[in-house]
């Protein structure tokens, strides 16, 4: 089979495994031929492509981002006809199959497109944990890693000044990467979008901590609003499949904090920062197990669907499972964080 691979949305440890450990199992199981898409849909818009020959993706499992690049391209954008333009694009290079690696926006593109008919496989990739149908993605144990490690910085440097340091993590509407990092960099309050404190729940938590001695931290992920924030508190811009781009909550918490409080506060966006770097092993892992039971979700002609993490299983379900549902963080996993602060 000829297959087209690309990677969509925001970049993300371990895309990079995927795509070797499809080109590695297409081409010993198979004697599969592979293209790689550049800048996600818009390869596929553009007909611009490279081969993936074996030879190119040594290596790659521990190599962070992507070869292929990639972009928030939408072949539906302003009401065109994204099937027809993939299948025109599929036919003129005879590729049998699309493996569509890629978020939420992406996955439900991929099922559109499955909806016209198109043969298309997916792979769940996000840092936000946030996809449904799958344990975890690749990505979200890296962008942990180091969203911990940074935070363990802002402690000796809160400690140093006797200030409170908010800290802004990403994971766009639900609040795992702020959840994880904040547990294990023993935060004194913790943010999360799903279970919002007031203004006053998060400044009695700070002041407790610095009344015992300590430099408070507080962990947001950036989809926080806090629950009695004022009309306005943030106002968000829109991306092309209508979702806020979030971002800024820390900068406009940390100056209510330290008014409320008299504690001093600083604010610090980790930002992109998450996303870069290399691969934690276990997201290697992941990646390569995913990637490599992609290809044989093509070979079955299971089309329509998304490889994905059950347990330590690797199972394939619909596309329909994986859209529209966001994993939010669940109550017993709040009130496991809510007894740790102050």
């Amino acid at each position: 089979m000829k297959i087209g691979i690309l990677t969509s949305g925001g970049d993300c440890p371990g895309l990079n495994a995927v795509i070797r450990a499809a080109v590695l199992t297409g081409d010993k199981l198979y004697e599969d031929e592979f293209i790689g898409y550049r800048d996600g849909w818009r390869g596929v818009i553009d007909d611009d492509w490279m081969t993936l020959p074996r030879r190119r993706i040594r290596g790659l499992s521990r190599v962070g981002g992507t070869i292929l690049g990639t972009s928030r391209s939408n072949p539906f954008h302003d009401g065109e006809d994204g099937a027809a333009m993939v299948r025109r694009q599929m036919e003129e290079h005879e590729i049998d199959a699309i493996i569509a690696i890629g978020g939420d926006g992406t996955l439900y593109t991929a099922n559109r497109l499955f909806e016209a008919g198109i043969p298309v496989v997916g792979v769940p990739k996000t840092v936000d944990n946030d996809l449904g149908a799958t344990d975890y993605t690749f990505g979200f144990d890296t962008a942990v890693q180091i969203a911990t490690d940074s935070l363990d910085r802002l402690r000796i440097t809160g400690d140093s000044h006797h200030r409170c340091m908010v800290a802004e993590v990403m994971g766009r509407s639900v609040g795992w990467i702020a959840l994880h990092s904040g547990m294990a960099a023993g935060a004194h309050v913790i943010c999360i979008p799903e279970f919002p404190l007031t203004i006053d729940e998060i400044c009695e938590q700070v002041r407790s901590a610095y009344d015992r001695g300590r430099a408070p931290l507080v962990v947001v992920a950036e989809g926080f609003v806090p629950k009695d924030a004022p009309e306005g508190f943030m106002d968000y811009e829109l991306d092309e499949f209508g979702r806020p781009r979030f971002g800024g909550v820390a900068e406009a918490l940390a100056p209510v904090i330290e008014q409320r409080t008299g504690v001093e506060s600083r604010a610090t966006v980790l930002g992109h920062i998450q996303r870069g770097g290399e691969p934690s092993a276990y997201d290697r892992v992941l990646a390569t197990r995913l990637g490599s039971a992609a290809v044989r979700l093509v070979h079955r002609r299971d089309f329509g669907r998304m490889v994905a993490l059950e347990g330590t299983d690797i199972v394939d379900v619909p596309l329909t499972d994986a859209i529209g549902n966001p994993k939010k963080v669940s109550e017993a996993r709040w009130e496991e964080a809510l007894t740790l602060f102050g």
